[in-house]
C-alpha cells in the first residue's frame, strides 16, 4: 500500500497550495524558495499539519489616510481600500485544504470591506436573475478537484479560484506593497470557471483556463473566457510567467472582442538571509498589453469606419530590500497605465442608487457614474514607498506612502463622492456633483496575520 504524504510547493502564481499525493509522486519545484517572491506566501512552513485537512486564516486591517480630505470618507480606484480616516477590516478569510487519495478541495471564505469593493466591479450578474454577487461575495476561493500522477503532476479543478493576471496576489500579506500599481488594481482577483494545472517538468507549469468571463461571476454573452498560465521558476532566485486572454466581456456586445497579456520577471539577487545588515534583494518587473475590437472599437488604431482605438497598456516595477535576517523590509516602486475607452478603469462612485438605470445595465454604482465610452482617455502613473516589520511568519506591520496621478479628474476631492455633507441620506441639489480631482497623496497603516 502507498503511503499518503503531504507536501507543499505548488503555486499558483500567485498563492501557494498544499495538496496530498503518494510518496511515490514527483514534487514539482521541490527545493525552490518562493517566500521572497512578489505575489506569493512567505512563510516557508505553516504551524499545521494534518492528513486531510490543513486550516488557513487571514486577517487585514488598514487605516488610510488621504491628504485630499474627502467629506465622506471614500477611497476611489482601489479595490484594497475602502475608507478614510477610519480603522477598516479589509479582509477576514478563513478555510482551508481539503485531501483525500488524490481528490482535492479548496475554499476560503472572506468577510470585510472587500466583499464590496471586488464584486461591485463585476456588472455579469445584471444578465439574468439571481444576484450572483451576493451569492459569491463571501468566498475568495472555492474549488474541487483531483489530481493525476502524470509527470510531475496534473491538476484539473472547478470553481471560484484566484486569478493572477497583474502578478499581484488577492491576499496582501503576500504582496511587496498594499496599494497596488494600476496593472495590477485593474486587472482581475478572480476567475470562475475550469482551469487545469499541468506540470510536464520539475521548473515549468503550463494551465489552461475555460472561465466565465474577465472577473466575472456570470457570462455576459455566450462566449466562454479562454486563457492560460505558463510559469518558468528555475532556481531559487529567478522566476517569469505569461497570463494570457481572449474573451468577450462588454454585455450585449458579442461582436466585441478583448485580448489580454501580462508578463512578469521577478529576481533575487542578493541573498544573505543571515545577515544583521542586508539580507536580501529582490525586484518584480510586470509589463501588460491588451486591446478590445469589434463592436463599434478598433484595437490599438482609431478607424473612421471600425471605431476609435481601445487599448491597455501598462507596466510596474518595485525593488525590496531585506534587512536584519529578514525582520525588515523596504519596497519602493510604481507603475504607469494607459486605457483608452476605460474598459479596466476602476469606475469611481457616483451618490449612491439602490439600482442601476434599468435601460443600461452595464451602468456602474451612483446617479454620477464615470463615463466609460468608446475614445475616453484615461492615463495614470503612481509611485510608492513603504517599511515593514515581520517579527515571525505569521504577523506584518505596514506603513506605505502611494502617490497616484491620472490625465483626468478620477480621485476623491475635498467635496467627496457621496453629497454635499457626505451622507448618502442628503438630497442633491440640482447643481451637485461628485468632486473628482487628478491625483491623490496617501499614508497608508496595515496589519496583516496569517496562519
Amino acid at each position: 500500500m502507498k503511503k499518503s504524504i503531504i507536501t507543499g510547493c505548488i503555486f499558483f502564481g500567485a498563492a501557494v497550495q498544499v495538496f496530498s499525493q503518494d510518496s511515490t509522486s514527483k514534487i514539482p519545484f521541490d527545493g525552490i524558495e518562493t517566500n521572497w517572491q512578489n505575489g506569493s506566501d512567505r512563510r516557508d512552513s505553516s504551524i499545521f499539519h494534518g492528513k486531510y485537512f490543513i486550516p488557513t486564516v487571514m486577517v487585514d486591517i488598514n487605516y488610510t489616510h488621504s491628504f485630499n480630505r474627502p467629506n465622506d470618507n471614500t477611497v476611489v480606484g482601489s479595490t484594497a481600500l475602502a475608507r478614510n480616516n477610519e480603522v477598516q477590516l479589509s479582509q477576514l478569510s478563513f478555510g482551508g485544504d481539503f485531501n483525500y487519495e488524490n481528490a482535492r478541495a479548496r475554499f476560503l471564505m472572506q468577510l470585510g470591506t472587500r466583499t464590496q469593493v471586488v464584486p461591485r466591479n463585476d456588472l455579469s450578474p445584471y444578465r439574468g436573475q439571481y444576484k450572483l454577487a451576493d451569492v459569491y461575495r463571501y468566498l475568495s476561493e472555492a474549488y474541487v478537484g483531483y489530481h493525476f500522477n502524470k509527470w510531475y503532476g496534473i491538476n484539473v479543478d472547478a470553481g471560484l479560484f484566484m486569478s493572477y493576471v497583474g502578478l499581484n496576489s488577492y491576499y496582501q500579506v503576500e504582496n511587496w506593497e498594499y496599494q497596488a500599481s494600476f496593472t495590477s488594481d485593474n486587472t482581475p482577483w478572480f476567475f470562475n470557471g475550469v482551469r487545469v494545472q499541468i506540470f510536464p517538468s520539475k521548473y515549468l507549469k503550463i494551465e489552461p483556463w475555460i472561465i466565465n468571463g474577465w472577473q466575472s461571476y456570470g457570462k455576459f454573452n455566450s462566449m466562454p473566457g479562454l486563457g492560460a498560465n505558463i510559469t518558468w521558476n528555475p532556481t531559487s532566485s529567478f522566476k517569469i510567467l505569461t497570463n494570457d486572454y481572449y474573451g468577450t466581456d462588454a454585455g450585449g456586445l458579442p461582436a466585441r472582442k478583448r485580448f489580454h497579456s501580462d508578463n512578469s520577471m521577478l529576481l533575487r539577487y542578493y541573498n544573505k538571509p543571515n545577515s544583521r545588515g542586508i539580507s536580501r534583494m529582490a525586484l518584480s518587473l510586470t509589463g501588460d498589453l491588451g486591446f478590445e475590437t469589434g463592436g463599434g472599437v478598433n484595437g490599438f488604431k482609431s478607424d473612421p469606419v471600425k471605431g476609435p482605438a481601445q487599448y491597455f497598456l501598462s507596466a510596474m516595477i518595485y525593488n525590496r530590500t531585506w534587512f536584519a535576517r529578514n525582520k525588515f523590509a523596504w519596497t519602493v516602486g510604481g507603475g504607469v497605465m494607459t486605457n483608452p475607452g476605460r474598459y479596466l478603469v476602476l469606475y469611481p462612485t457616483g451618490q449612491a442608487s439602490p439600482l442601476p438605470d434599468p435601460n443600461n445595465p452595464t451602468q456602474t454604482e451612483g446617479k454620477y457614474p464615470f463615463s466609460a465610452n468608446p475614445g475616453d482617455q484615461f492615463k495614470g502613473w503612481d509611485c510608492s514607498t513603504n517599511l515593514d516589520w515581520m517579527p515571525n511568519q505569521s504577523f506584518l506591520f505596514r506603513v506605505e506612502y502611494v502617490h497616484r496621478h491620472a490625465n483626468v479628474p478620477y480621485f476623491a476631492g475635498e467635496g467627496g463622492v457621496t453629497s454635499p455633507n457626505g451622507y448618502s441620506t442628503t438630497p442633491l441639489p440640482p447643481d451637485w456633483r461628485p468632486d473628482l480631482v487628478k491625483s491623490e497623496d496617501r499614508i497608508i497603516f496595515a496589519l496583516l496575520f496569517r496562519l
